[in-house]
């Protein structure tokens, strides 16, 4: 399977190689920034694919280990690499580029969400109902902006070497009427089209199960697939979300996300559970002016 061409991973993937070259002279950071004339914690963040490294700086840093020759010039021209604007970049003020990158390079994501359909399941009319909800304060340009690049990260599901797939939805999810009855009624009908693809597996986490290994919130775990690049875990928050990369971070999350996919239906039965939903909606059965007991 041809590697989709994402600088983010580029960028990690070259940081931890220099990490590896570095720790194998057996030179500190601090004595590499010394020589390089440059603070230690630009070292760490280039280490870390946190900041990207020029080329210069590449083979400067490699001269210090003692790598030269071919090996040094594929580091050399993955620096340049790195350095190359994804497809993303024009909206890096409406969304995480980092994650956007991530996800762009993954060979499968395990996901866990709470309150809305992620945004590779959105369909238009939700995402932009979903996004204005929440958002109050944007433009309708602002809107529409994040909504086209929801739309443009779904073609990691269709294309050739499209994504792998596993999300388990909390029933809140598929039970929240999103800007109104068509609007839902329209994203659960899509839920079902995209349940159909290969390379898609959907569970419901039912109301009933009560609590469960996910009450911390919304996670997707990022594979792929070069053994040389870990997962990573992103975990959602108000302000953005947490990169996670350790490895005991990782095995937390793989093992909750087991526990809940174990505790949620059947691929079949969600299917099942939300064809039923899209003809007998969920929220028409309470009334608003009902009390809810």
């Amino acid at each position: 399977m041809a590697e989709r061409r994402s600088p983010t991973i580029r960028r990690r993937r070259l940081g931890a190689e220099l990490r590896r070259q570095r720790e194998a002279a057996g030179i500190t950071i601090e004595s590499v920034a010394e020589q390089l004339e440059c603070s230690a914690s630009k070292v760490s963040r280039i280490e870390t694919g946190h900041t990207t490294a020029t080329p210069r700086d590449v083979r400067d840093m490699l001269r210090i280990y003692g790598v030269v020759g071919v090996e040094s010039d594929e580091l050399v021209q993955i620096a340049r690499e790195a350095r190359q604007k994804g497809w993303w970049h024009p909206y890096s003020t409406v969304l995480v580029g980092a994650y956007v990158g991530l996800e762009a390079a993954a060979s499968s994501i395990r996901a866990y969400e709470q309150q809305v359909v992620p945004g590779l399941l959105e369909t238009e009319e939700y995402a932009s109902a979903m996004i204005r909800a929440a958002r109050p304060d944007f433009t309708t340009e602002q809107v529409a902006q994040r909504v086209r690049v929801r739309l443009g990260r779904q073609s990691l599901l269709t294309q050739d070497d499209s994504v792998d797939l596993w999300v388990v939805l909390d029933e809140a999810v598929v039970s929240r009427p999103v800007g109104g009855d068509t609007v839902m009624c329209g994203q659960l009908k899509r839920l079902l089209e995209v349940a159909e693809l290969p390379n898609v597996t959907l569970q419901i986490l039912p109301f009933e199960v009560g609590a469960h290994a996910g009450m911390d919130g919304t996670f997707s775990i990022l594979s792929f697939p070069e053994p040389s690049d870990p997962d990573v875990v992103y975990a959602e928050n108000a302000t953005g979300g947490l990169f996670l990369e350790k490895s005991d971070e990782l095995q937390k999350y793989s093992f909750i996300f087991d526990h809940i996919r174990a505790a949620a239906i059947s691929p079949e039965e969600s299917i099942a559970h939300i064809a039923k939903l899209a003809e007998e909606p969920l929220w028409k059965w309470r009334p608003r002016s009902s009390p809810w007991t």
